[in-house]
C-alpha cells in the first residue's frame, strides 16, 4: 500500500509569485488551515518543497 501525505497549508498565498500559487492549487489547497492526503510521489514531495513556507506536511 503507497504511503500518504497530509498536506495543511499554514499561510496565505496573497502576495506570493504566481507559480506559488499554481502548485498551492495543483495540491487541492486554496485557503489556510485547508487539508489534503496525497500519495507519496516524487511529484507531490517536489511540490511540498516548492512551497514548504506555506504548508507543512505530516
Amino acid at each position: 500500500m503507497a504511503k500518504k501525505l497530509k498536506v495543511t497549508q499554514t499561510k496565505s498565498v496573497i502576495d506570493r509569485p504566481k507559480d506559488q500559487k499554481l502548485t498551492i492549487k495543483a495540491l487541492g489547497l486554496g485557503r489556510p488551515n485547508y487539508s489534503k492526503i496525497h500519495n507519496d510521489t516524487p511529484q507531490i514531495r517536489g511540490m511540498v518543497n516548492k512551497v514548504s513556507h506555506l504548508v507543512i506536511m505530516e
